[in-house]
């Protein structure tokens, strides 16, 4: 664990319209740390925007103080923050016909004279940047004729080019596939720790978190703020916060989030990494008893049943339903 970029010290935070303050969290401590990225995670609606506004400075606290590097960040010039604090927003107005190099530039702007002219060395950056998020190939496209991904990585390029020691990046993988969404979080995770950031991301997808992330903050409404590593927080049973009420839970075995459905009174056994798709088949399915065991068999994989043999889960499962 590296030092604290920042320190969140009993905050409440909330808005205020003339003299009526309206709270909307409170008694938060947090800590974002140097080489980690951190995932913040909560429903909507619970405070996530908030709680960010407050971590950039640009939420003044109710009570409480966020610290920037030793520092209270009500210290600190707007042009100081822009030195410290990159953003990546998740939707930005972005010029179709500005290219990939020129977007990455913009980020050099905090540390550019009023003439914004880049020297060598703000060359150098820009070049580092796009070399660390694999995008030289795209230096001179137009931001128009690039896929999402493509242009989310050139966004997080942008804010590397800025040089700050904090980076906090909202939602980076909405509207991406699944390949893409990987992607971005990995080359997050390996920005983290070969350049020293401290990268904070608000992100709904709890299953590519886990992957990646070395921390976690928890938000839900009435509770305080969580914050700790992914895996304790999974063992401890925590990680629940995220999911109120009764028609959820995360499964500790399988490591994703399961519906609660009620007992099963049927027996799979076999090889555990095809048990559980079985399971899930049948449970998707509405088959909750079965009289006989079933048996998983693998290379081949096969499904023993009543003394037949099926060779595809799909196959079984139309035949139990069809016996209904």
């Amino acid at each position: 664990m590296g030092k604290a970029s920042i320190i969140g010290k009993d905050l409440t935070i909330g808005y205020s319209k003339g003299k009526v303050q309206k709270e909307i969290l409170s008694g938060l401590d947090f800590e974002l740390f140097e080489r980690e990225m951190c995932c913040l995670l909560g429903p909507n609606g619970v405070g996530k925007s908030t709680l960010v506004k407050a971590v950039l400075g640009q939420l003044k606290p109710f009570t409480g103080e966020v610290l920037l590097r030793g520092k209270p960040i009500s210290s600190y010039s707007s042009e100081m923050l822009a030195k410290e604090l990159s953003v990546v927003l998740t939707e930005p107005f972005l010029p179709g016909n500005m290219t990939v190099g020129q977007l990455v530039a913009m980020g050099r702007i905090p540390h550019t004279s009023w003439t914004g002219k880049l020297v060598e060395t703000d060359r150098e950056i820009i070049q580092n940047a796009l070399s660390a998020t694999k995008i030289e190939y795209l230096r001179d496209e137009r931001l128009s004729e690039i896929s999402d991904g493509q242009r989310q990585k050139a966004l997080i390029a942008r804010a590397l080019a800025q040089d700050g020691k904090v980076m906090v990046l909202d939602e980076p993988t909405a509207h991406l596939d699944l390949v893409n969404r990987y992607e971005i979080m990995h080359l997050l995770r390996e920005i983290s720790k070969s350049q020293g950031k401290s990268i904070l991301v608000v992100t709904h997808d709890l299953e590519i978190a886990l992957e990646t992330a070395d921390r976690f903050w928890l938000l839900n409404c009435g509770l305080p703020l969580l914050s700790g590593l992914p895996e304790d927080l999974v063992i401890t049973g925590q990680i629940n916060q995220l999911l109120p009420g009764e028609n959820f839970r995360f499964s500790v075995e399988k490591g994703r989030v399961e519906s609660k459905i009620g007992s099963l009174k049927f027996d799979v056994s076999g090889p555990s990494e095809y048990t559980s798709w079985v399971s899930k088949a049948l449970e998707k399915a509405g088959i909750k008893e079965l009289p006989e065991p079933i048996e998983v068999s693998k290379d081949p994989f096969a499904l023993n049943y009543k003394e037949r043999v099926y060779k595809s889960v799909g196959e079984f499962v139309e035949n139990l339903k069809s016996e209904v």
